[in-house]
């Protein structure tokens, strides 16, 4: 990490630390609230080396973004709510032929094309699945600017790890707000590193094939590796942060900008002696399920604190809990929640007189 601290919007903490990352191919196209990772990119890139290019839709980006992906290029692409729906197709693709990109997805509010204002509502696009099949993305959500820059640059590693897509889920509050953060180093990326890359080959030599991999691997082979690696995935990489949860009587479960306002509402509850804790998944897949696993018996229940209409949150913290607590919903959909309404739902729900969720 560089020893300075620097002021930096969330956006532009993630677009610096994907080029210090070695990422050398971006392409994209402007939506709000994600737009400044664009500008950034257009602003820098060249400098550092790379190509940056704005496609005339989010699909033309995508499929550029699949073709750098197959070189062998580090390469990123980002937008928003209806423009990372946009993207599924070709995020089918990149799953496919197990090519490792970066996509960031600043959330935003709404049914379908929703609103610009901030949001929570990209979560069942971005954790189940989002195409056709069983692709897994590893998606990683910052409630920083900090955490936008390092779980940026640590998503590279991870794409090139396992061969897959990685998404940065923010959301429109984090990507827009500015705190100071530490950048770590930059360093560059060899393109040619790997086996599975397209380069030129002499003509008797047999060449790599960016296309569906099941196609000449053959399904019995297949089938139970890339099973097998989402298990990997999915055990290794789950990823959490608990706050006063050791002796909590209501556990709190938030991502992202939530997950701030829910720290504040344990600090003030505890003022007031209400044992409030906060489950903070930093993962949403994999969803940290081994945290629960350490929730003391003191527990009389889960709070899903969301931004979104149904609590699109609320079957992984059930399946993660085992059903075993009954799941409360704080959902405010374009609201950005405040700690008091926590802290007086949650003492609401001590005295008997909400009932637990029907999770939609």
């Amino acid at each position: 990490m560089s020893a300075d601290y620097v002021l930096m919007k969330g956006n532009e903490a993630i677009a610096e630390a994907a080029l210090r990352a070695g990422c050398r191919f971006y392409a994209g196209y402007p939506i709000t609230p994600q737009s400044e990772i664009l500008e950034y990119m257009a602003d820098h890139m060249e400098k550092r080396g790379g190509v940056f290019i704005q496609g005339e839709n989010e699909i033309a980006s995508m499929s550029m973004l699949y073709g750098a992906a197959a070189c062998g290029a580090r390469c990123m692409s980002s937008s928003s709510g209806p423009g990372f729906d946009l993207k599924q197709e070709e995020i089918s693709y990149l799953a496919a032929a197990e090519l490792p990109a970066v996509i960031v997805n600043a959330m935003r509010y709404g049914l379908g094309d929703g609103e610009i204002t901030a949001g929570q509502d990209s979560y069942w696009v971005s954790t189940r699945g989002g195409g056709h099949g069983d692709k897994r993305l590893l998606v990683l959500a910052p409630a920083s600017v900090q955490e936008c820059a390092d779980l940026t640059y640590e998503a590279f590693d991870l794409a090139e790890k396992y061969r897959n897509v990685v998404e940065i889920l923010s959301d429109g509050a984090i990507c827009q707000m500015i705190e100071k953060c530490r950048l770590p180093e930059a360093k560059e990326h060899g393109m040619d590193q790997f086996d599975w890359t397209l380069t030129g080959k002499p003509k008797e030599q047999r060449k790599n094939k960016a296309y569906n991999v099941c196609y000449y691997e053959g399904y019995q082979a297949y089938n139970p590796r890339v099973r097998e690696k989402i298990s990997t995935m999915f055990h290794n990489e789950q990823r959490w942060e608990s706050f006063r949860t050791e002796d909590a009587e209501l556990v709190l479960v938030a991502y992202g900008i939530s997950s701030r306002v829910c720290r504040s509402a344990v600090r003030q509850a505890r003022k007031d002696g209400m044992k409030l804790g906060l489950l903070r998944p930093i993962s949403v897949w994999p969803f940290p399920r081994k945290a629960f696993e350490a929730m003391p018996d003191s527990v009389k229940g889960y709070v899903s604190v969301e931004m979104s209409l149904t609590s699109q949150m609320g079957e992984d913290i059930l399946v993660a809990s085992r059903f075993d607590r009954p799941l409360y919903g704080y959902l405010t959909a374009k609201e950005i929640p405040t700690a008091e309404g926590i802290v007086e739902y949650c003492g609401e729900i001590l005295s008997g007189t909400i009932q637990p969720m029907e999770v939609l």
